[in-house]
C-alpha cells in the first residue's frame, strides 16, 4: 500500500486489521474501515471503472456517493457502490460494464465512435430494416448495462419497522448537529439521521486539521452524545419525504417508515465538477474528495497535482494536499481577483503558484489512460467559450472546487420552492411547507458560525412546531458572499469530451443538440438527453444543465426552473422495498394430532397447512396417497376440512344480500336446506365458490374455498356498505369453527351412534344440512358431494375438535377407518369432475367455460356480474373446461398443469389439473379446449415440457359416477368390504 500515508486522527481505517480482498483476479490488502476505493487508490490502482455509454476509463470523481464512477459486483449483490461500501475479507469484485476487464475492456474502441452517437441517437438509429431492431436493441443494452443479476445468488431481505418522533432533522453535519441539540433540549424527542457512517459532516475533512474546526466538531458530537432524548442515526438515508411527515428512513438492515412532527433538513450540498475537456480521467476528482482520502483513509491522492479553483474551499484543499505531502504545481483561480481570504496568504507562503483568471482548459492522458497533464487556459467569467490555451502542467492529479449545489430533494418533495440567489449562485428554499424547515447548507450557509446558528433557529422552530416551550425563535439569517459557486464554470472545446453527466457520458455539445432538436425546456431536456436519470440521479450534473441551458436561451436561471425532485434521493435496494418474504402459516386445531398419525408432509392452501398423505397408509407418497383414495371409495375415511371459510350471515336483509352478493338464488331456498355459490366480479369472471346453508329464515351459513375466504368476507362487508343494508350482520368464523369431512359407504354407520341428528336419507338427504350433538358438542352437520361418496362434513368449535376426531375413529375403528389428507382429496374431487377456483379457473374465466351455467340465476332483478353475464352468454364460446385421459396402462411422462392442449400447431388451451385415478385405473385431468374439441372421444394432443406430444381422449365429466348415486344412499364398497379396503 505505497499510497497509504502516516496515521492521523481523524482517519477512521483500523490498522490493527488488515484486510485481503480480490479486484478483477488479483488480490490486494486494506483495513477495516476502507471501502472498496480507498483501498484500492492506496494500492495503487487508478482505472476503477468504465463509463456507461463510451467505456472510458474512470477513478474517483466525489468519493460520497454521489456518482457511480467505481461501480463493482461481488457474484451475489448488484451494482455495489465502491465508492461508500466497506472491504470485506475474501471479497471477490469485478467492475461491471465492462468485456474483458477493467483495465483492457475490448469495448473501449466505442468511444472513438463517439461522433456517430450523438445524444437522442438510439431513438433514430437501427430501426431500419425493422426486423434488425431486436438484435441491435440486444447489443446495445450489453454494451451499456451496469451489472449481472446472478438469479441463483443468495436471497436476503431487510425488514420493516415503524417509528415515531417530534422532530426528526436530516443531516448530522454541523448544521443538523446544531438543529437536533437544540430540539431535544426543548424536551422533543428528536432523531438525526444521516446516510454517511459518522456524525460531523464537512467538519471530517474540510479543515479537519485546523485546531478551531477541530475543537467546534468534537464539542458538537459531546454536546449531542450527552443531550437527553436526541438520538443519532448514522448509515442512514432519508430516501424520501411524504404527506404528514412520513419519511422512509434506509439502512442496511431496515426501511423505517419514520412519522415525524416536524423534519428539519440539514442535507448540505453536493460539491459540483468543472466541465472542461476529459475531466472524467482517472486522477481529475473533486476537491472535497481528495480532502476525504486524506483525512478519512490516509491515502494520498497523487504525487503532483493542480487546483481548479472558484472559491476559498480550493485554497484550502491545496493546502491540505500539501500538508499531505502532494506537490501542488499551482491553483488555477477562474476569478480575475482571486481569494480575498486570507487563505491566500497560506497559499503564497507555501509557494504554490496562483494563476488567477485561469482554468484548464483541457486534461491529457498517459499511455494507460490516468491523468498525465493539464493545459491551462485564460479564462473570462462574461466570456466563458471564449478563452486560449495555456501552460501545461505535468501532474497526476486535478481537484476540482469551483462550486456546490444543494441538497433540496427532501424539500422539493415535501413541496417547498426556490429561487435562485446571486449572492451564493446556488437555489435557495423560497418557501416551505407547515412544519418543514432548512438549515445550513440548503439555505446558502457556508460559514461554520453560521451554519451553527441556522441548525440552532431551525431546531427550536420545529420544536415550537410540536408544541415544546420556545421562547424565541431567531430570525433567518440572510445568505453572505463571497459566493461558494462559480457562476459558469464550464469551458467548450471544439473536441468535445467535456462531461456535465458522468453517469450518461453526456458532454457539453449534446446539450446544445439537444436543445437545437426543440428540447430546450429543462424537464424536455432531461427526458431527451437522460441528464440526471442515472443512477447518481443528477447530483452532479443537474445544477450544470440548468446553467447551460440558461446560457443558450439566454434567461435568468430562475426562468429556466429546476427538474422535478421525486422520491427516492437515492436508489433503494429492492430487499428494503419488498420486505421479508413474510408468508403468513395457518394450522388447524388438529395440527399437532395429524403430526402424531404421521403426516409427514403439509401442504400450503391459502395461509393454511394442511396434511398431506399419512405416511402409514402406504408404500411411499405415491402409494399413501392411492390408499387413501381406495379408503375412502371402499370402506371410511376422514378428513381435517377446517381451513374452509366459513361465514355467517344474519339479519332480515341477509337473503337479499346473498341473492345479490352470489349468482344463485337463496331467498327461497329452504330451512335446512344448502345449495351451491358461485360469486363472479363484475366482469363475469368467477372469483370464489362454496356453499350457502340456510340455518332460519334470517341466518345463513356460507362456506368457501379455503384460499378465497378473507377476499369473499372483505368483499361481503364492502357490499353491504354500498348497498346500504341496515339489518345484516356477518361474522367470520373460520377459525372458531374445525371441519371434519366423514366420507365413504360406512359414514353414516360410523357417525350414526355419535350424534342425536336423525341421519335416515328422507330424513337428512343430500345436500341438506342440520345442527345438533355430535359425541357430545353442539356442532352442524352438511351433506356434501366434494369426493363424490357418502359425505358429512362435521363442523364443531375449534376446542372440541380433537375430542370428537378421537371418538369418530373410535366408532370407525371396526370399517377400518382412515385419516386422509389433501392430496387424496384432490384425486376424489377430480374423479368427480369438480373444478376448484384458481386451480381450474384464472382471471379470464367465466361460469360457462366452466359448464356452470346452470349456478347462474339470470331471472334474478341483479347480482355482480350479471350485466356481463348477459352479454357473455350469447357469445360464442373461445373455450371451455373439459375432460380427458389416457389410456390405461400408460406408463409415458404425465402431462403437466398449463402443458398446451393443441389442434394441429395451433394453441387452443392448457392442462389445469391431471393426476392418476387409482378408481379408474388411468391418468385424468381437466383442459380447456376449444369447443369443436369437446365432443367426448375427440382426441387432443397435449404438448409435453420436452416439446413432445402425447395423445389423450375427451371424456364426459364426472368421471366416476355420473348419476350421483354414491352420495345419497348406503352405497356397496367398491372392492367388496371394508376388510379388503384397509389391506389394499
Amino acid at each position: 500500500m505505497a499510497e497509504r500515508l502516516s496515521s492521523n486522527p481523524n482517519e477512521r481505517i483500523d490498522r490493527s486489521r488488515p484486510v485481503t480482498f480480490h479486484f478483477e483476479g488479483k488480490s490486494y490488502t486494506g483495513y477495516a474501515g476502507d471501502t472498496i476505493t480507498t483501498a484500492l487508490w492506496a494500492n495503487g490502482v487508478r482505472i476503477l471503472g468504465r463509463s456507461f455509454k463510451y467505456h472510458r476509463p474512470r477513478g474517483i470523481l466525489s468519493l460520497a456517493n454521489h456518482d457511480v464512477n467505481v461501480m463493482v459486483d461481488d457474484g451475489e449483490t448488484l451494482n455495489i457502490r465502491g465508492d461508500v461500501t466497506p472491504i470485506r475479507e475474501g471479497q471477490n469484485l469485478t467492475a461491471v460494464n465492462t468485456s474483458g476487464g477493467v483495465a483492457k475492456d475490448r469495448n473501449r474502441w466505442v468511444n472513438n465512435f463517439s461522433k456517430l452517437m450523438p445524444v437522442g441517437f438510439y431513438y433514430k438509429a437501427f430501426h431500419t430494416p425493422k426486423r434488425l431492431f431486436p438484435m441491435w436493441e440486444r447489443r446495445i443494452r450489453e454494451m451499456a448495462g451496469l451489472g449481472t443479476l446472478n438469479t441463483a445468488g443468495t436471497r436476503t431481505w431487510a425488514d420493516k419497522r415503524y417509528d415515531f418522533c417530534d422532530v426528526l432533522v436530516v443531516g448530522a453535519g454541523p448544521s443538523g448537529l446544531s438543529a437536533g441539540i437544540a430540539a431535544a433540549q426543548t424536551g422533543a424527542r428528536t432523531v438525526v439521521v444521516d446516510e454517511n457512517p459518522y456524525a460531523g459532516g464537512t467538519l471530517n475533512f474540510q479543515g479537519a486539521n485546523d485546531p478551531v474546526v477541530a475543537q467546534r466538531r468534537a464539542e458538537l458530537l459531546e454536546q449531542a452524545e450527552q443531550t437527553e432524548g436526541l438520538e443519532i442515526r448514522t448509515g442512514t438515508m432519508a430516501a424520501g419525504y411524504y404527506s404528514d411527515h412520513w419519511v422512509p428512513l434506509v439502512d442496511d438492515q431496515f426501511l423505517t417508515k419514520m412519522r415525524a412532527g416536524s423534519v428539519v433538513v440539514a442535507t448540505g450540498s453536493w460539491e459540483q465538477p468543472t466541465v472542461f475537456r476529459n475531466n472524467d480521467l482517472p486522477g481529475v476528482m473533486l476537491a472535497s474528495a481528495a480532502q476525504r482520502l486524506v483525512q478519512l483513509y490516509s491515502v494520498k491522492p497523487c504525487k503532483r497535482l493542480v487546483v481548479v479553483a472558484a472559491n476559498a474551499d480550493g485554497y484550502r484543499a491545496a493546502l491540505d494536499m500539501a500538508e499531505a505531502g502532494v506537490d501542488v504545481a499551482g491553483i488555477a483561480d477562474l476569478r480575475e481577483e482571486g481569494e480575498g481570504s486570507d487563505l491566500a496568504d497560506q497559499v503564497a507562503k507555501a509557494r504554490i503558484p496562483i494563476y488567477k483568471g485561469h482554468a484548464v482548459g483541457e486534461a491529457h492522458a498517459g499511455s494507460d489512460g490516468t491523468l498525465s497533464a493539464v493545459t491551462l487556459a485564460r479564462f473570462r467569467t462574461e466570456r466563458p467559450d471564449d478563452w486560449s490555451a495555456g501552460e501545461r502542467i505535468e501532474c497526476d492529479g486535478l481537484l476540482m472546487s469551483t462550486g456546490w449545489t444543494p441538497a433540496l430533494n427532501l424539500l422539493y418533495q415535501a413541496g417547498a420552492t426556490v429561487q435562485y440567489d446571486p449572492r451564493v449562485h446556488q437555489f435557495v428554499p423560497a418557501s416551505v411547507p407547515e412544519g418543514v424547515f432548512g438549515a445550513g447548507r440548503v439555505n446558502g450557509q457556508y460559514v461554520l458560525s453560521d451554519k451553527l446558528t441556522d441548525g440552532k433557529r431551525a431546531g427550536l422552530a420545529a420544536a415550537a412546531q410540536v408544541g415544546k416551550a420556545v421562547e424565541e425563535v431567531p430570525q433567518a439569517l440572510e445568505p453572505q458572499g463571497p459566493p461558494p459557486s462559480h457562476p459558469y464554470p464550464i469551458l467548450a472545446h471544439p473536441k468535445g469530451k467535456n462531461f456535465v453527466d458522468m453517469d450518461e457520458d453526456l458532454h457539453l455539445k449534446d446539450y446544445h443538440n439537444a436543445a437545437k432538436e426543440g428540447f430546450d425546456n429543462i424537464e424536455l431536456l432531461k427526458r431527451y438527453s437522460t441528464n440526471g436519470m442515472g443512477p447518481s440521479q443528477g447530483k452532479h450534473s443537474n445544477m450544470n444543465a440548468v446553467r447551460i441551458l440558461s446560457r443558450i436561451r439566454g434567461e435568468p436561471i430562475d426562468q429556466v426552473g429546476t427538474t422535478t425532485a421525486r422520491p427516492y434521493y437515492h436508489p433503494v435496494p429492492f430487499k428494503h422495498l419488498a420486505g421479508r418474504r413474510f408468508r403468513a402459516v395457518r394450522v388447524s386445531a388438529l395440527h399437532s394430532k395429524h403430526k402424531s398419525m404421521r403426516a409427514d408432509e403439509f401442504l400450503r392452501a391459502g395461509a393454511w397447512l394442511r396434511p398431506a398423505y399419512y405416511a402409514g397408509s402406504g408404500a411411499g407418497r405415491d402409494g399413501a396417497i392411492t390408499a387413501e383414495v381406495n379408503q375412502i371409495r371402499n370402506a371410511v375415511g376422514i378428513i381435517d376440512v377446517s381451513p374452509l371459510g366459513k361465514i355467517e350471515v344474519n339479519g332480515s336483509d341477509a337473503p337479499e344480500f346473498l341473492d345479490r352478493f352470489f349468482t344463485g338464488k337463496y331467498s327461497s331456498l329452504q330451512v335446512g336446506r344448502s345449495s351451491l355459490c358461485l360469486q363472479c366480479d363484475e366482469a363475469g369472471v368467477v372469483t370464489a365458490d362454496g356453499l350457502v346453508g340456510r340455518l332460519a329464515e334470517d341466518r345463513f351459513y356460507v362456506t368457501v374455498g379455503t384460499t378465497h375466504s378473507s377476499g369473499v368476507y372483505q368483499e361481503m362487508q364492502q357490499c353491504a356498505i354500498e348497498w346500504g343494508m341496515s339489518d345484516l350482520w356477518m361474522v367470520n368464523v373460520t377459525g372458531q369453527f374445525a371441519g371434519l369431512n366423514l366420507a365413504g359407504p360406512y359414514a353414516r354407520r360410523v357417525l350414526e351412534g355419535l350424534t342425536d341428528v336423525n341421519l335416515d336419507e328422507e330424513q337428512f338427504p343430500f345436500p341438506h344440512f342440520r345442527e345438533g350433538t355430535i359425541a357430545g358438542v353442539r356442532g352442524r352437520l352438511l351433506r356434501s358431494g366434494f369426493v363424490g361418496e357418502l359425505s358429512y362434513e362435521v363442523h364443531v368449535p375449534s376446542q372440541w375438535a380433537q375430542h370428537v376426531l378421537d371418538r369418530l375413529l373410535e366408532a370407525g375403528a371396526p370399517y377400518g377407518i382412515q385419516a386422509c389428507g389433501l392430496e387424496a382429496q384432490r384425486v376424489l374431487r377430480l374423479e368427480k369432475g369438480i373444478n376448484i377456483v384458481g386451480v381450474d379457473s384464472d382471471p379470464l374465466t367465466d361460469p360457462f367455460m366452466l359448464g356452470m351455467s346452470w349456478a347462474v340465476k339470470m331471472e334474478k332483478p341483479f347480482f355482480i356480474g350479471q350485466r356481463s353475464l348477459q352479454m357473455l352468454q350469447d357469445r360464442p364460446k373461445e373455450r371451455q373446461l373439459a375432460g380427458f385421459s389416457l389410456p390405461e396402462g400408460y406408463s409415458g411422462a404425465l402431462p403437466k398443469e398449463c402443458n398446451l392442449v393443441l389442434d394441429g400447431n395451433e394453441i387452443t388451451g392448457r392442462v389445469t389439473s391431471i393426476a392418476h385415478s387409482p378408481t379408474l385405473g388411468k391418468p385424468i385431468g381437466l383442459c380447456y379446449l376449444a369447443p369443436h374439441q369437446a365432443e367426448p372421444g375427440t382426441q387432443i394432443p397435449i404438448k409435453l415440457g420436452d416439446g413432445s406430444r402425447v395423445t389423450a381422449t375427451v371424456e364426459s365429466i364426472p368421471f366416476y359416477d355420473p348419476k350421483n348415486t354414491r352420495q345419497k344412499v348406503d352405497p356397496e364398497p367398491l372392492s367388496g368390504g371394508a376388510t379388503e379396503a384397509v389391506t389394499q
